[in-house]
């Protein structure tokens, strides 16, 4: 029977942080980030089986401080990060079953991503070449040249900022990485390796709350959001 699986990419350092504990162990609310975003895969009902890929070094704390606690049904495998997110990505993917249905790749720092989220992305996925969760771009977007004078103005009706999960069948996104590293092409999502391969990739709308932690402010902001959940 095919399955839908879900990669979490939770292999990141944290530089942008200037922490001395990976952004994934860091507590929040009692409990570490990552723990949530396992928790809302956990809790999709579309999503069969994960694969989390961490930094080598820290498989061991990862075990020991989350999935030994947290005892997931749905964890089949941890595995080693690469050098680069994609690297990480293609890690995860070669550890799935050839009978794989869908994919869902999701960074392990988008931590209050909702089951809600993750069923409307998959669902959409099934009749398509793919799709990625993303929001309108609410700012104007500029470019500049190296002086950083304007070149162009971009019309922002038409701008979307990704986000994640970003869910592709199997073997879309496994051709789309190896065309890639055969390439040496470093894309800046994993939609933008489909997307050179000329496949249409469609957006299905995220939300403000589904931030990335890359900073600290990030982490006050995301606390504002977990309590605020807390009191619905």
């Amino acid at each position: 029977m095919k399955r839908n699986y879900c990669i979490i990419v939770a292999a990141g350092k944290s530089r942008r942080m200037n922490s001395t504990v990976s952004k994934q162990f860091i507590f929040i609310g009692g409990k570490p980030i990552l723990a949530y975003t396992i928790d809302a895969f956990e809790k999709s009902s579309l999503i069969d089986k994960i694969v989390l890929v961490i930094n080598e070094a820290e498989i061991e704390k990862c075990k020991k401080i989350i999935v030994n606690k947290y005892n997931y049904k749905k964890l089949m495998k941890i595995v080693p990060g690469g050098k680069e997110r994609q690297n990480s990505v293609f890690n995860g993917l070669k550890v799935l079953p050839s009978e794989t249905n869908l994919v869902a790749i999701h960074d392990g720092a988008r931590f209050l991503i909702t089951p809600d989220i993750i069923d409307r992305a998959v669902r959409d996925a099934y009749d398509s070449n793919g799709v990625i969760v993303a929001m309108p771009i609410q700012d104007t977007i500029k470019e500049t040249n190296s002086n950083k004078i304007i070149s162009k103005t971009f019309n922002r009706d038409r701008l979307w900022a990704a986000q994640t999960p970003q869910v592709f069948p199997y073997s879309i996104i496994m051709k789309a990485h190896e065309k890639a590293r055969e390439d040496n092409f470093f894309g800046t999502d994993d939609a933008s390796l489909v997307e050179r391969l000329g496949y249409e990739v469609d957006i299905v709308r995220g939300s403000v709350e589904n931030i990335k932690i890359t900073t600290n402010f990030d982490l006050i902001l995301a606390e504002i959001i977990l309590n605020k959940r807390k009191i619905k």
